[in-house]
């Protein structure tokens, strides 16, 4: 069988198995087609399906198919990043700038110094750092994971509830829009490589030159036109981060936060996003699904990889609910806000995923850690809906007053 055909069948896996799940099974509950796309890329990775069928796992997901589908995962992955920059809504916030930055500092520091801690204990045992990776920056990178909020996934889940329109909705995507800022920043500067600084200080500094070159030359366009510069400014961008010695995700952030919302129509840049979710993230999910590994050194195995996990989802949970709760005291929310925020910012899924794979392509942490951050990602992106949905009825219609 040639190469195009075993990557057909990949690709009908990838597209077909977690949808008929998801069918099926009625998970929309708990666990949006997003989130079983995401199990389901563990579950077809070498963890699972490669442990039970070696010789179809191999014969099916070998280097020549996997080369491919990490091209599209690449440049998928990027288009989705780009987008989520693009849609950063600044003004917002700096209208209610007191209330927004307590949240945001609380929602994400406070679960970060949990996830921290978590990492601190955790990282004394061997096999969790990379080759390439620091105490600090491992410490740093697990903690700033346990406080990620995964905008896109919120509005998909707020769409879902019918709170997107309303106050309280707003106010959440203003709380989320800020830590994503924080989360590229921080990746940013754990990345920084002091052998490369030189490279790294040319990019920023060439990169605010085009970026104020490429915004007259987008207000002189027609929008057709805008759509097809903006993907090049993308690779354009991604490749110069990536060479700088940051991440071509860091890059691809870059290159979507400088450019404004309204020069694309919404309903197009709606569609646009929602096509990326469907016909190419999968194959992302898959590549992602494809490097866990459940398999620490020493024998202990799954076991300790899905205790860790377990350590981080508590971590993670624990210090979201307690950073919303310390905001809402701070700024007298009414009684039940503040846990029904905190529920919904524990989205994870495809932001953190994003993150932590940057982290494993740099080599700080192992493919250990990212499994277990990964199964944390997933179990509290599935917490969410069921925390939240009761706590809504309790407060009737939230945030309208």
């Amino acid at each position: 069988m040639g190469t195009s055909e075993i990557y057909l069948i990949a690709l009908t896996a990838i597209l077909g198995v977690p949808y008929l799940v998801w069918r099926l099974l009625r998970t929309e509950y708990w666990a949006p087609l997003v989130v079983v796309q995401i199990v389901g890329g563990i579950l077809l990775g070498p963890g699972v399906l490669g442990a039970q069928f070696p010789a179809t796992h191999a014969f099916v997901f070998n280097p020549q198919v996997m080369g491919a589908l990490n091209g599209v995962a690449w440049w998928a992955v990027m288009m989705f990043v780009f987008v989520a920059g693009l849609e950063l809504d600044l003004s917002d916030a700096w209208t209610h700038r007191r209330e927004t930055s307590i949240t945001a500092a609380c929602a994400l520091l406070t679960p970060l110094a949990f996830g921290a801690l978590a990492a601190a204990l955790l990282l004394r045992m061997p096999g969790w750092i990379g080759p390439r990776g620091t105490y600090a920056q491992a410490v740093l990178g697990i903690g700033m994971a346990c406080a990620v909020t995964a905008l896109p996934i919120l509005v998909l889940l707020m769409e879902k509830l019918g709170i997107f329109r309303r106050p309280l909705g707003q106010r959440m995507l203003r709380y989320a829009s800020l830590d994503d800022i924080a989360i590229w920043g921080v990746l940013a500067l754990i990345l920084v490589d002091w052998e490369r600084m030189g490279r790294q200080g040319l990019f920023l500094v060439a990169f605010a030159v085009a970026a104020f070159a490429i915004r007259a030359l987008f207000r002189r366009m027609p929008e057709q036109d805008r759509w097809y510069l903006s993907l090049i400014w993308l690779a354009a961008v991604g490749f110069a981060a990536d060479w700088s010695g940051l991440h071509f995700m860091v890059g691809a952030f870059l290159a979507g936060v400088v450019l404004d919302a309204h020069w694309f129509a919404r309903e197009k840049l709606d569609q646009f996003r929602e096509f990326l979710l469907l016909a190419v993230m999968p194959v992302f999910f898959l590549s992602t699904g494809l490097r866990t590994d459940f398999g620490v050194g020493g024998g202990m195995g799954a076991a300790v990889v899905i205790g860790a996990a377990l350590l981080f989802l508590v971590a993670s949970v624990a210090g979201k609910l307690a950073g919303v709760h310390l905001a809402g005291r701070l700024l007298g929310w009414r009684k039940g806000e503040a846990s029904l925020i905190g529920w919904m910012l524990q989205t994870k899924a495809l932001i953190m995923i994003i993150f932590v794979n940057v982290l494993l392509d740099r080599e700080i942490v192992t493919s250990e850690t990212f499994t277990a951050l990964l199964l944390m990602a997933v179990g509290s992106t599935m917490l969410t809906v069921p925390m939240t949905k009761p706590r809504m009825a309790r407060l009737g219609t939230p945030g309208d007053e």
